[in-house]
């Protein structure tokens, strides 16, 4: 067994609410198949481009209980209502709840997993089968903090709600696992940003699964800033299922971590239902980032459309995996998908995989992806007119980039990431 599962088991058995919530028994086959299964390795499909060999070698301790205080100037900038997470634990001091919208309802999952009620917690019971979801069966087994939203029937919320997680120095490497519920019922309305951010440099690993559930006509805009140190290890997974009618709106800007693998899944089950999901993949230095969507089209006249833009920047990987699974039955249904990706570097690497599987008639499905340089004509244009080469190629990386923030309608919200993307934009070194 790696040193990395066994530090994962041993928390395991140190693990205060394994038993809360009548989840024990689902905790406990969590964990065995993972142990069993093991990391995925180099043939695995689903990680061929994220190799684990040094990861594999390292011993994470658990989050502390009560870790310390970080600096304030990290959540400074982010409004209430925000609810916040300091090393994988809910931080009371820097959360405000004050503004958030009546018919809303936000809590740690520590809370839900005290009260005992299992209705509550039931979404933390769900099975992972594949080998290759170990760090989703990991969670399943480990996860005893998160965020739990709800918002009630015909709720529509004008007032965006923030999860924030800050990633600060401690004794030693420490991992968590998150697990967070986002629940909008029907008619409801919200926005949603989550910032996770680091208040200094650390080496810790994060490992988080959202799941999103979407009753019919229900409208989420959703967006994730990864932003955190460039010695962290960040593993996420988004699950979201829509019914009939739902829109979720999606926008994710990987712009910091050592090491970053997200997977990004929707399931269409719904007549009508709509994902619109947009992101950029920002890899500079030795980061490696690695971002997998899963659309999986189920019900009748359901539609996606995902635009994706990847840098690469010093001797950097981005990997990138577009799949849409049209299914029997799911006729009307409507996918686009566009990547685009530049190289900054001759040492950088992107490597785009476009995956479209068509089982219904009368769809219309593109998909397209792109690895090349900034544009030698543009470049010229703007030098031609007395612009500097640096400026020239950071107006041509920011507009590149900046189309992709389009998908928020909510005017505060997307100011706020675009300030965010062009400071990421200004740290980008292309050699």
């Amino acid at each position: 067994m790696s040193a990395l599962l066994e530090a994962f088991a041993s928390a395991f058995d140190a693990l205060p609410a394994r038993e809360a919530a009548g989840l024990g028994q689902t905790r406990r086959a969590a964990l065995d198949a993972a142990l069993r299964d093991g990391l995925p390795g180099p043939r695995t499909e689903a990680w061929k481009y994220t190799p684990l060999r040094a990861l594999e070698r390292r011993a994470f301790a658990a989050a502390e209980a009560a870790p310390a205080a970080f600096d304030a100037a990290a959540v400074a900038g982010i409004p209430a209502p925000r609810i916040v997470f300091h090393n994988g634990r809910f931080d009371a001091v820097h959360t405000d709840l004050s503004d958030l919208p009546a018919g809303v309802s936000l809590q740690p999952l520590s809370q839900v997993l005290a009260a005992g009620d299992a209705r509550e917690a039931n979404f933390l019971a769900r099975r992972f089968e594949r080998a290759d979801e170990v760090f989703a069966r990991l969670n399943a087994a480990l996860a005893d903090e998160g965020a739990v939203l709800r918002v009630d029937a015909g709720v529509r919320a004008g007032t965006a709600v923030h999860l924030v997680f800050v990633g600060s120095p401690s004794e030693g490497d420490r991992a968590w696992h998150l697990r967070h519920l986002i629940e909008l019922r029907e008619g409801a309305s919200l926005t949603v940003v989550e910032h996770h951010l680091a208040s200094d440099i650390h080496n810790h690993l994060g490992n988080s699964l959202t799941h999103v559930h979407l009753a019919p006509d229900a409208q989420l805009s959703h967006a994730r800033v990864q932003d955190e140190a460039l010695g962290a290890t960040v593993i996420a997974r988004t699950d979201a299922v829509l019914a009939r009618a739902a829109h979720y709106r999606r926008l994710d800007l990987e712009l910091g971590a050592a090491l970053s693998r997200h997977e990004l899944n929707a399931a269409l089950h719904g007549e009508g239902a709509h994902v619109h999901a947009n992101g950029v993949l920002l890899a500079t230095g030795r980061r490696h980032l690695d971002t997998r969507l899963g659309i999986d089209h189920v019900g009748r006249d359901t539609q996606c459309e995902l635009v994706w833009r990847g840098l690469g920047a010093g001797r950097s990987r981005a990997a990138f995996h577009g799949g849409i699974l049209i299914r029997e039955g799911a006729d009307g249904s409507n996918a686009d998908l566009s990547n685009k990706n530049l190289l900054l570097s001759e040492g950088a690497e992107i490597d785009t995989q476009p995956v479209l599987e068509i089982h219904a008639d009368e769809v219309q499905a593109a998909h397209g992806a792109t690895v090349g340089q900034l544009d030698a004509n543009a470049l010229f244009y703007l030098r031609s007119r007395g612009v500097p080469a640096e400026t020239a190629r950071a107006l041509l990386t920011a507009a590149f980039c900046r189309e992709t923030v389009s998908v928020l309608e909510d005017e505060g919200v997307r100011a706020m990431l675009e300030v965010r993307l062009n400071l990421a934009l200004e740290r980008l070194q292309p050699s």
